[in-house]
């Protein structure tokens, strides 16, 4: 199972989507963004993280506020709506 979680990366934290048997800091399948906790600022792939998403993959917690504050799970419901 694939999960969407946060790789420390110096004072930034990346979002990365890693497989859940793996270690916090193992080797991730793909980095989807960036979140700097100090500035508050979210650089996201949204594509990467839709694609994710729809395949099955469940966010943390943390990630899942950065995400919905960022709006992409009204994004994935749209993308569901529009092609059904």
């Amino acid at each position: 199972m694939v999960k969407l979680r946060l790789k420390r990366c110096g004072r930034k934290q990346r979002i990365v989507a890693i497989d859940v048997r793996s270690r916090r800091e193992g080797r991730d399948l793909r980095k989807v963004g960036f979140y700097d906790p100090i500035k508050n600022q979210t650089h996201l792939n949204v594509p990467a993280i839709l694609y994710f998403l729809e395949k099955g993959a469940q966010p943390t917690g943390t990630v899942h506020d950065i995400l919905k504050k960022a709006g992409v799970f009204t994004e994935l419901c749209f993308n569901h709506t529009q092609f059904t």
